[in-house]
């Protein structure tokens, strides 16, 4: 491989599809694959009852709450929602660097970017739908683009903070 080509597989396209890949694997697997209610129920968490009593919600037409889950189950439930927000945040990262290594334009790879995530996103939630015991949510599409989001502003803020300080000479 030469110089630039393999500098381009290594830190670009493997991650991103390192990254793509272990989303897709994911969804393919079944709920009771994934779970960590097991491991939770090893730990006390009657402090999870005593500062979250108060959150009541419905998420995809189930109630989200303590007197409708035990804590185990409401402490997956964002531990869960909290890994589609990060695996996506990552991807659409992965995503930007890959396309920007192309195109100069940075609000075109954001918005490429943006874009894959939620195709991407969509897709998922799809596979997972074909899985026992695992349902795709139209929720959970928004929750992985608005990781994706969240992912791209931090990432691009602190790139332009660092860049900042470089250029200033300041460490």
């Amino acid at each position: 491989m030469s110089g630039s080509r393999g500098r381009f597989v290594v830190f670009y396209l493997i991650p991103f599809l390192f990254w793509a890949g272990l989303i897709y694997y994911s969804s393919s697997q079944t709920f009771e694959d994934q779970t960590v209610e097991p491991v939770l129920t090893d730990f006390n968490l009657t402090w999870v009852s005593a500062m979250f009593q108060w959150v009541s919600f419905n998420y995809g037409g189930s109630p989200v709450s303590l007197q409708a889950m035990t804590p185990a189950e409401f402490t997956e439930f964002f531990i869960r929602k909290g890994a589609h927000v990060f695996t996506f945040a990552v991807l659409a990262v992965l995503t930007y660097r890959l396309i920007r290594y192309f195109y100069n334009n940075r609000n075109a790879a954001a918005g490429m970017s943006l874009a894959f995530v939620l195709l991407y996103g969509s897709f998922d939630e799809y596979r997972q739908s074909l899985n026992p015991g695992r349902s795709g949510m139209v929720e959970d599409v928004i929750l992985n683009f608005a990781g994706g989001i969240l992912g791209l502003v931090v990432f691009l803020t602190v790139k332009k903070r660092l860049r900042g300080t470089f250029r200033s000479g300041q460490n």
